[in-house]
């Protein structure tokens, strides 16, 4: 029999279509004993690298082909469908050589870029321009040849049939297929007889979308989703009869009895086809040297450039910068990347000239001194102790990996450089492929076969909520989830499907900062693709960018650093020029700041997690935040109460071996660092810190053999080194530990100290670091709410907007923050412009008439005019809010009428020319209306501006909250199903019901100074706190979270509490921080106050040891009624923030 080979196939590259992932195809033909395969998706390239690579680790031979769309005319021509059918036909094309190869690449990449219209289409002119090194088949049913002969016209389908042979001279094939449809069978027929009158040669194939034959139904739900469609929909396209997996040998050879030649023509093509691609090379751009230079090269320019720029980094260029400058350049020398330092300090410094703002630094990047001179990085590696190998490391050569934080507002200036630069041609964005994950795959799959969605998403809610998790991995930890996936044949198809479907691709994207730059059109490395809103990317994702050798860059829009710039732009207009580089490095207010855990709104130590971690820690010094940068992370988070402890003098801080003491003294013992990993390697086993970085990524990868090798190594070298093996195996042990989860230094280093720097400006500077922030989060309300309580919790009054003094954005005003227009809900920037600059023009308004009269009508409509009024925005205008809503129809018609006026030349009768002077026309009279209530005027500003301003009902329980709330809304709730929150708010709704057994139960939205959130009182909790399940009812609620879906939390409540009088009721300790200024008169007066609030409720005093450690002693006599009268002397005495409650 034959050998037969499959040479059309889809993967789940091809979007939503084909239901098989590349490593199951591969691994299916190795099963099947067929020396190659190909693969052919759907106008796309995306799966070329992940394909070529799997199939060579599988020693089979990769085809690379595609299954082109051909234009019924010219590419360019994109008529409607409903003119002509669908305007394409398929055409597949594979990939001889190398040559074939690279026009594969440009008939994807036009396909997309000129030809798209639905699908990504080519046409003959194109076939013709790049057809050499491709083997063509006619393709499935859908081929121009086959349409033409089921349209009966078989003399065309013939000349179709010898023009695409005269493209593919010798070189194309009538594809033939066999899924028992009847269209087949009469292009089978046809095909023979144009075979006999052509000597065009015919080939089988199978069209394979899925990998088994029992697959066929997952495949049938994978591309219902494309669809949109349901399983149970009669009226649907679908692949049937369901005949489109990978088939065996003897399968296809029953297809088509006694016809051995269009078996043995796929051997024959496999055969033809031996593309080599090549990896490890690097294809970088070229980098123009300025012709003025002396220096030619890429390594003497860079060499020149760094010894030039590291005068200013360094008053004294010492042996040791000067053996480390020698060091990392001749590595960059050895490795051919001199011109991608050069490329990447180009871009940067352009950044830096034209006021772009550019993190400190990301990534190991951090680690190199060279990176430091040119400007790439802010860090110096050799104050903050950093590895240049961790970056680069000699014995492991691949492209270094720099990325950059740019202002979120401008990052695009300098992707827009670049292309200007290198040309538009040779730069891109890259392209990234969402996943159906365990939870994704469950609620598509659920939808797809009908099941209720309140039950697909209590199945997917059950699967645990870990990064990577698996449905296998689910359903072994949770014995729930079992029983579910057996109760009916309806959920044992969802998780049969659910498991075929995990993990394929279902949709492609842009990667949020991933930059490509080629040395000449992009089309010549990579194919592009152009999504149906027009954004142009690679086909390929970044980790095929990066084998391929091509340069690529992470341009990171950080929000942070646009904070940071507005800021330093607010108090430059106060006539402050600060230079953040050179701030105190422990800065006593900053570190106050931080060990408070005062950092909403500073960059990576926002979380509730992490304030109360530093509340324990009270970090002394920049080292402290890069030990709590890398330790809150799932795995070291384990270590940091550890780490507390030994830092407050609660733990002794032990050491294995002195060796271990030089690098793991400033964490207190802890390693926190992959760097501490590769040290102790380097000075315990003897080893390079180069093989040392070979042992960290050995560990972390889990490389079982590399790891024995290297720990037989390591313990040699330490017992060369004097150390007991005993004492070596134990810490290799530790090492081996600690590197699978150890946090990149370089990194947190580089992010503590822009983190620390935003705290500076927190601590000194707080109004105009907080309207920036407010400025910056100016689209999403949460953030909003927060950051004005925030504020509000510093001390600064968030004044509300006012068309008379607002400016477009929140600004401040000594220790006031005035509310931006461009805040309010339906306002926008174009209006809150519009307003500014007629204040400017004609001074600030009187009335509502003279407001609207000044306004351009074009850029302030009725809708912003009315959310204005209601937000409280034009307070300052004569009458109530009531009355300027009631006459605001009037007012736009008085405008009009004026500005029509003005047009006319009509200046004289009301005097409103260029001199902004006053209409002389009585302006009309404001309505006799009821004012709105305060309830009325806080709904109206909390609709429209996300926040209460002139008043809200919960304030006077603002203590009271914060004493006894666990969460604050810095965290997403869905993280915390099953856990326990407590927080108080107002009802603001209520929705009364009865559950199955018919007693009383409610659906309830809790309104907090933070945020909103939903709450369910089920019948134990509702008879529990009915009284208080009333609207405008200021609570405080107790109960466990419960995820319904991706986005949607509730709190399934234990109690509703009243917060009226909550400190009395829930008060079981009092803390208070004692400090040096504290005399003995003031704790007198203290004790005899406590004496006379004598009750139930402990206190317990913090106070500072010789060694700054804190000691927390319990007083046992003194007990004390914890009322308002007593904690406000409290905090009279020794301080506001010294004093705080718990339960």
């Amino acid at each position: 029999m034959p050998q037969f080979v499959h040479l059309h196939n889809h993967s789940d590259y091809s979007l939503l279509d084909g239901a098989q992932s590349v490593e199951g195809l591969v691994k299916r033909v190795k099963e099947l004993g067929m020396p190659a395969v190909a693969l052919t998706e759907h106008g796309n390239l995306f799966s070329v690298i992940p394909f070529y690579k799997s199939a060579r680790k599988y020693n089979i031979k990769p085809i690379i082909g595609c299954e082109l769309y051909v234009a019924e005319n010219s590419r360019f021509d994109k008529k409607s469908r409903s003119q002509g059918r669908s305007g394409y036909h398929h055409f597949l094309v594979l990939a001889q050589n190398l040559k074939g190869y690279e026009n594969l690449l440009k008939l994807s990449s036009l396909g997309y870029l000129e030809g798209f219209y639905y699908r990504p289409r080519v046409d003959l002119e194109l076939l013709k321009k790049y057809n050499e090194g491709l083997i063509a088949l006619t393709a499935c049913i859908k081929g121009k040849v086959q349409s033409l002969v089921f349209q009966g016209d078989y003399e065309k389908a013939k000349a179709q049939a010898l023009k695409y042979a005269e493209i593919f001279e010798g070189r194309f094939y009538l594809e033939v297929q066999n899924h028992h449809l009847p269209e087949e069978k009469i292009w089978y027929e046809a095909s023979m007889r144009l075979s006999q009158e052509t000597g065009i040669p015919r080939v089988a194939t199978n069209d394979s979308h899925y990998t088994l034959a029992s697959h066929w139904e997952a495949h049938d739900a994978h591309f219902c989703l494309g669809t949109g469609k349901i399983l149970s929909d009669t009226n649907r396209m679908k692949y049937d009869p369901p005949e489109y997996w990978v088939k065996t040998q003897d399968e296809m050879a029953s297809l088509f009895p006694g016809d051995d030649e269009v078996i043995e023509n796929s051997l024959r093509i496999a055969n033809a086809c031996n593309l080599e691609l090549v990896f490890g090379k690097y294809y970088l751009p070229t980098f123009p040297i300025p012709e003025e230079v002396p220096e030619k090269s890429a390594d003497e320019y860079l060499t020149r450039l760094v010894y030039q720029e590291i005068q200013k980094r360094y008053p004294e260029i010492t042996g040791v910068i000067r053996e480390r400058v020698d060091f990392e350049l001749k590595v960059i020398k050895q490795m051919g990347f001199a011109g991608y330092f050069l490329i990447v300090q180009d871009f940067v410094q352009y950044a830096k000239r034209s006021g772009i703002p550019v993190g400190p630094g990301r990534g190991s990047a951090a680690g190199s001194i060279v990176a430091y001179a040119l400007g790439i990085t802010d860090i110096d590696p050799l104050r903050f102790k950093l590895l240049f190998e961790r970056f680069l490391n000699p014995e492991r050569i691949s492209m270094p990996d720099i990325d950059i934080d740019f202002c979120d507002e401008k990052r695009v200036r300098v992707i827009d450089y670049i292309k200007k630069k290198y040309g538009e041609n040779s730069v891109a964005q890259i392209i990234t492929f969402g996943k159906m994950k365990a939870r994704a795959v469950i609620r598509d799959v659920g939808r797809v076969i009908g099941m209720p969605l309140s039950e697909v998403d209590r199945i997917a809610k059950m699967i645990p909520d870990v990064v990577n998790v698996s449905l296998e991995s689910a359903l072994a930890q949770t014995p729930g989830l079992q029983v579910l996936a057996e109760i009916d044949d309806q959920h044992r198809k969802l998780f049969e499907i659910s498991r075929i479907l995990e993990g394929m691709n279902r949709h492609a994207s842009t990667h949020a900062a991933g930059v490509v730059i080629a040395p000449g059109d992009l089309t010549n490395y990579v194919p592009l693709y152009q999504s149906t809103n027009g954004e142009v990317t690679t086909q390929y994702d970044m980790k095929c960018i990066d084998q391929i050798g091509l340069l690529k860059v992470d341009f990171l829009g950080l929000r942070n650093l646009t904070v940071i710039d507005n800021t330093l732009s607010m108090l430059r207009e106060k006539g402050i020029d600060l230079d953040l580089e050179n701030i105190p490095e422990e800065d006593e207010k900053t570190m106050t700041l931080f060990g408070e855990g005062n950092t909403i709104g500073i960059f990576q130590f926002e979380s509730a997690g992490m304030r109360d971690y530093l509340r324990k820690l009270k970090p002394s010094g920049i080292e402290d935040l890069i030990a709590m940068n890398a330790l809150y992370r799932p795995g070291p988070m384990d270590m940091i109460d550890q780490f507390i402890n030994r830092k407050q003098g609660r733990e002794k801080i032990t050491y294995l071996n002195p060796l271990l003491e030089p690098f793991l003294k400033d964490t207190y013992g802890v390693i926190v660092y992959q760097e501490q990993v590769m040290q102790i390697a380097n000075a315990v086993g003897g080893f390079s810190l180069a093989k040392a970085d070979l042992l960290r990524r050995a560990i972390g990868k889990k490389q079982t053999e590399t790891m024995e090798a290297l720990c037989k190594e390591f313990i040699e070298g330490a017992v060369k080194n004097g150390v007991s093996q005993k004492i070596a195996t134990q810490i290799y042990a530790l090492i081996q530990k600690f590197a699978s989860y150890g946090f990149n230094r370089s990194h947190s280093a580089a992010y503590a100290v822009l983190a620390y720097r935003i705290g500076y400006l927190k601590a000194h500077y707080p109004a105009e670091f907080m309207a920036a922030n407010l400025t910056s989060e100016i689209n999403a309300t949460e953030r909003v709410v927060i950051l004005s309580a925030e504020a509000r919790n510093m001390g600064i009054e968030i004044l509300p907007p006012d068309i008379n003094q607002s400016e477009v954005h929140f600004q401040p005003d000594g220790n006031t923050i005035r509310y931006g227009l461009n805040a309010i809900k339906n306002v926008g920037e174009k209006a809150a412009e519009n307003i500014v600059s007629a204040r400017e023009k004609a001074g600030k308004f009187r009335t509502i008439f003279e407001f609207v009269v000044a306004l351009d009508p074009k850029s302030v409509n009725r809708k912003v005019l009315e959310s204005l009024i209601a937000s409280g925005a034009a307070d300052s205008l004569d009458g109530t809010r009531a009355q300027k809503i009631a006459v605001l129809d009037l007012a736009m018609q008085y405008a009009q009428s004026v500005q029509n006026d003005l047009v006319n030349g009509q200046e004289n009768l009301f005097g409103f020319g260029k001199t902004g002077a006053k209409p002389l026309v009585s302006e009309p009279k404001l309505p006799d209306v009821k004012p709105w209530v305060g309830s009325q005027k806080w709904a109206k500003e909390k609709e429209l501006l996300g926040i209460y301003l002139t008043g809200h009902p919960l304030l006077q329980y603002e203590r009271e909250i914060n004493a006894f709330t666990n969460f604050d809304f810095t965290e997403n709730l869905t993280t915390k199903d099953g856990k326990t929150i407590k927080l108080g708010g107002m009802i603001s709704r209520i929705k009364s019901n009865f559950d199955k057994k018919n007693r009383p139960m409610a659906f309830i939205t809790l309104e907090c100074l933070n945020g909103t959130i939903e709450v369910i009182a089920f019948s134990d909790a509702f008879e529990k706190s009915k009284e208080y399940i009333r609207a405008e009812m200021a609570v405080f609620v107790q109960g466990k979270v419960q995820v319904s879906g991706e986005d949607s939390a509730k709190i399934i409540a234990d109690e509703l509490l009243p917060l009226e009088g909550l400190t009395n009721r829930k008060t079981q300790n009092i803390h208070i921080r004692l400090n040096n200024k504290i005399n003995r008169v003031a704790l007198e007066n203290f004790r005899n106050i406590a004496k006379e609030h004598a009750g139930d409720c402990s206190i317990f005093f913090h106070v500072y040891g010789e060694i700054g450690d804190i000691k927390l002693i319990r007083s046992g006599n003194l007990r004390v009624c914890p009322d308002d009268i007593f904690l406000e002397h409290a905090r009279v005495v020794f301080g506001d923030k010294n004093v705080w409650i718990e339960e």
